[in-house]
This record gives structure tokens, sequence and C-alpha cells, in this order.
């Protein structure tokens, strides 16, 4: 059994919940998706694995996963929130072109220790970190130069 399947089963478990076959397809999707998602374009996936999985389903499903810590509430874009999944995965920073909403990763590296330097200051443990720069990209810095 993979690792996040025990962590989902474990979680569900301890919640007084099952892990029934809508639970355990969405979230082999989610595990399966390698890009940030949203609800609709997981049920898109599911949709295209034959997946009779409502998106009610999966809008209460989506809570589950990231109360468990297999996934994480990434941004909000197009007035949608956006997920990925962090089980396994190092932290990273989330750069993103205000102009066209583009999402590039870089991991924390540096950053990681500065942040547990601070929270060892104010005596603070760190249990997750999302750290969000909003910008202008260099694609469309380009084109804006472009333009003049």
């Amino acid at each position: 059994m993979e690792d996040q399947v025990q962590v989902f089963q474990e979680f569900l478990s301890r919640k007084g919940l099952k892990l029934t076959r809508p639970r355990r397809e969405i979230l082999d999707a989610v595990f399966g998706l390698h890009e940030h998602f949203d609800a609709p374009r997981l049920h898109q996936t599911l949709r295209g694995i034959k997946s009779d999985i409502s998106m009610a389903t999966i809008y209460r499903t989506l809570p589950l996963l990231e109360e468990a810590g297999l996934i994480q509430h990434s941004l909000r874009a197009s007035s949608r929130d956006v997920y990925e999944h962090i089980y396994g995965h190092p932290l990273h920073v989330h750069w993103i072109c205000s102009r066209c909403s583009k999402v590039q990763e870089t991991p924390l590296n540096s950053l990681q220790d500065q942040l547990q330097k601070e929270a060892e200051g104010i005596n603070f443990n760190l249990d997750e970190v999302n750290i969000q720069v909003r910008g202008i990209c260099w694609k469309c810095r380009n084109s804006e130069n472009e333009i003049q």
C-alpha cells in the first residue's frame, strides 16, 4: 500500500470515517496529477478514467485530504481554490505572475533555515509553510518592452 493511502486511511479512522471507493479514487487521482489543480480539473481527471464521482463528493473530500496533510491549498486563481499534493514533496515557493497567472516553483532551501530560526526565536513549531510571491514574469515583462 502506498504511503499516502496508509496516511489517509489512518487519518479517516481517527475521525471515525472509512476509506470509501470514491475517497480512494479521489486520492489516487490527486497523486496522479503532478501539477496544481482545482476541483473541476480533478473532476475532469476522474471522468477521464470513467469514474462517476460527483463534484459534491470531491468538494467534501478535499478538506479531508488537506486536514490529513496530503494536499495543501496553494493559491486562488481565476476565482477558484487551487491545490497541490504535498505529501513526500519538498517545501517550495510559488512565484505567481500577476498578469498571466503562471505559477513557477522553486525550493525553499536557504529560506527554510531562516524560517526555522525565526520560529525558534518565538518558540513556535512550524507545521506548514506556504509562501506566495506575486510579480511579473519574464515573458510578460518582455512583451511589455516589445510594445514600447
